[in-house]
Formats: structure tokens, sequence, C-alpha cells
């Protein structure tokens, strides 16, 4: 196991780690944790043997015991994939059985780009009791949305969706950032299972003394997404997903998954 600081330096890296970490390797691997979760079964996961860790809501946990301990029904998911990083982002929803779930999970590759192998799988599974939770709920609002990808001139960079991301973050201490951010007049915010219609709508502006920290990104400019798991400390420590989509420059859907 390497250290959790390790980790996330890694997890907020932006450069490159190799030309052999490819879109189609990211997506194979975060279709094949699909499957796992869908199974129940860790066995048709290629992890590392000597440098695998498990994240499950910010902390270092047993995958036996985890969200993949037990099979699930899946509704939805869909993935984006960050070729610099070498991850990707997986979002999966469950909405049946006793114990729903809505996962937010990043996967990431060895620093060689062997997309192959999984170097770290970090969650964050919110279900009952969870902020804002009702998975069916959350499953009728999401369905409905157009994550195709987006033509060239509509791709941001990278360092535009970085700075969205972290500036969404930064809402609850910094009074100016929701004015950084361009919002769409057509955007649609998705909190757990509350929508919010146009998302720029009913922001916070500051407050908190409290930064939201712990940050690992996954930036997918082919579909203009950038996922951010975090510890949103500004209200508690609680462990969090949050994705925005933008097209054109400006943002045109926000998800977040906080437990």
């Amino acid at each position: 196991m390497v250290r959790l600081t390790h980790l996330l330096a890694l997890a907020g890296a932006t450069t490159s780690v190799s030309a052999e970490c490819t879109r189609e390797g990211l997506l194979a691997a975060a279709s094949s944790y699909v499957a796992a979760i869908a199974a129940g079964s860790t066995l048709g996961l290629k992890l590392s043997a000597t440098n695998f860790t498990y994240m499950e809501n910010n902390k270092k946990a047993d995958i036996a015991r985890g969200v993949l301990s037990q099979p699930l029904k899946i509704d939805l998911n869909r993935s984006t994939a960050d070729t610099t990083a070498c991850a990707s982002y997986t979002m999966l929803i469950s909405s049946g059985g006793t114990k729903p779930y809505v996962l937010a999970t990043q996967i990431r590759h060895p620093a060689d780009g062997d997309t192959s192998t999984i170097s770290l799988i970090d969650t964050i599974a919110a279900t009952t009791g969870s902020l804002f939770f009702n998975a069916k709920k959350t499953l009728d609002l999401i369905s409905k949305e157009n994550w195709s990808p987006l033509a060239a001139e509509q791709r941001p960079s990278r360092e535009l969706l970085k700075k969205f991301g972290d500036a969404y973050l930064d809402m609850w201490t910094d009074k100016t950032a929701a004015d950084s951010i361009s919002w769409g007049t057509d955007c649609e915010r998705v909190e757990g299972s509350q929508l919010t219609r146009p998302c720029g709508a009913s922001l916070p502006r500051g407050g908190s003394a409290k930064n939201n920290g712990m940050r690992r990104y996954v930036i997918d400019e082919t579909l203009g997404s950038v996922d951010v798991l975090c510890s949103f400390d500004s209200l508690g420590n609680l462990p969090d997903s949050h994705e925005i989509r933008v097209e054109g420059g400006k943002v045109k859907y926000v998800h977040t998954v906080t437990v």
C-alpha cells in the first residue's frame, strides 16, 4: 500500500504520465469495474499485485468488504477518461434492492501508462442516509441528459475545466468564486436528488473558514467533464464528488454525490 498523501499528490497531478495511456484502455478498465460491481466480485479486475489501494468514502478500505462485495443491479452508468492523468471516472446508479447506491469512482493506473493494470480505485459511495439521497429520483433526473462527445470547437481546455472545478468548490470560502464561472442559461444542477435550474441560481458566496480539501481530479476534454473527489470540509468533512460538464465554455450540468 502506498501512503495516502502520495496517492493524493498523484490524483492532483496534471502532467502527462505516458503516451501509452489511451482513451480506449481507460474506458475498458472502467467497463471492467462496472462489470465487477454488477457481479459483486473483484475477480474480473486486474489489480496491481504490488501497488494497489482501495479507498471508499475518503478512507483506505478492504476492497473485499466494500461496495464491491455484493452484486448490484445497475440502472445507469457513464464513464469519462483522462489520458493526461491516466485515470477514469465512473458514475453509477443502482436504485433497487434493500440498499440502493449512487457511486462516484475514480480509477487510476501506473505511471507507465499501463491501463490494463489498476493501481487505485477511489469511490464515493452514497446510500440511504447520505445527503439528499434518493437513487430513483437521481436516476430519473440525470437519465435525460446528453453526454455525447463534444464537437472539437465546443470542447473546453483542460485548464478551464480544472478552473471551473476548483472555483465551484471554492464558493463556500470565496465570495467571488461563483462569478468566475460561466453559467449556461439552460444548465442544470443535481445535488444528490435535488434539481436546481438554472444551475447558476442560489449559489453560496463564502461564509466558511474551511476549504474543501483532498481534491482528486479526472478531466476529459472530449466530454467536457471535470470530476473532483474531495472532502467537503466547508460543511463538515463529508466525502464528496462534484462533476461538471462544460459546453461551449459554459457550465451545462453539475452533479454532486455526497455521503
